[in-house]
């Protein structure tokens, strides 16, 4: 693999033709500076302790989803780095940007043997498609019609595989007044593209710093916690958790059943402010 145009369509074979084990790490954070904090909270370090959590468990997932926020100030030096450890884990990366990231930037530095700008990707009887939710200069997030028209497309193209959506802005409310006023503003658009398909199983997103696991029309609709510091749910203004940061761990099978849960990291100390 993997240096793949993002309209390009990547083939992989999963490990267990059962089952394909997918890790979802979102909303990292990284800054320019490997001794920066965010908000008293080393991003490097929280998203190094996810990782060897994420990778200590057994079996190996056969590829990595990161969605977005992958930066916090969209500086080259964060992408070089975290071009240099997902390099280390030796398994396929795919990404999709969030309102931190700067694209161009992800593009040049994020494209490697084993890390791929590519948005469709098949594996095991499954299409995982990534969505750019993204608006220059806003932290909400809109799916544009060309993005909308590339779902619609792919989707259709491959309707004979079970499917799972994944974009970094929340699609479903989260019951956090601040957080929802900075969701995905065409959320309703995008859901109906969703229901008009008839192979979506799955639909996963990061952006809101915490988890949630909803069944709706039987589809799975997953938000997953930052690999840093989390977001209190339930509250009006911003406000933040003292959970431990944390990842998704998902199983896809043949037969269009999802098994997904959220860990959370251990013995990993900080403070934030």
């Amino acid at each position: 693999m993997l240096d793949s145009p993002e309209s390009a369509l990547v083939t992989l074979d999963a490990a267990d033709a059962s089952v394909v084990r997918l890790l979802q790490l979102t909303d990292l954070h990284i800054l320019a500076e490997a001794a920066d904090c965010l908000r008293g909270m080393n991003t490097r370090a929280s998203f190094e302790a996810v990782c060897r959590a994420a990778l200590g468990d057994r079996p190996q997932p056969d590829l990595l989803l990161a969605t977005g926020d992958l930066s916090q100030d969209g500086s080259a030096a964060s992408y070089r780095y975290l071009a240099a450890r997902f390099a280390d884990l030796g398994l396929p990366v795919f990404w999709l940007p969030g309102n931190h990231d700067d694209t161009d930037l992800m593009r040049e530095h994020l494209r490697a043997k084993q890390i791929s700008a590519a948005k469709q990707i098949v594996i095991g009887g499954w299409l995982i498609v990534l969505l750019d939710s993204t608006v220059a200069g806003e932290t909400g997030g809109e799916v544009s019609q060309p993005q909308l028209d590339f779902l619609d497309a792919a989707l259709a193209g491959h309707a004979q595989l079970h499917a799972l959506v994944c974009l970094h802005h929340q699609p479903l409310p989260m019951g956090s007044e601040w957080i929802d006023a900075l969701g995905l503003r065409n959320a309703e658009a995008l859901n109906r593209r969703i229901a008009a398909h008839d192979n979506v199983r799955g639909v996963l997103w990061g952006h809101v710093h915490q988890q949630a696991h909803h069944r709706l029309q039987d589809i799975e609709w997953m938000a997953t916690p930052s690999t840093c510091m989390q977001f209190k749910p339930g509250s009006k203004d911003f406000a933040l958790d003292d959970l431990a940061p944390g990842y998704r761990r998902l199983e896809l099978y043949a037969d269009g059943r999802i098994d997904s849960g959220v860990q959370r990291v251990e013995g990993f100390e900080f403070d934030i402010g």
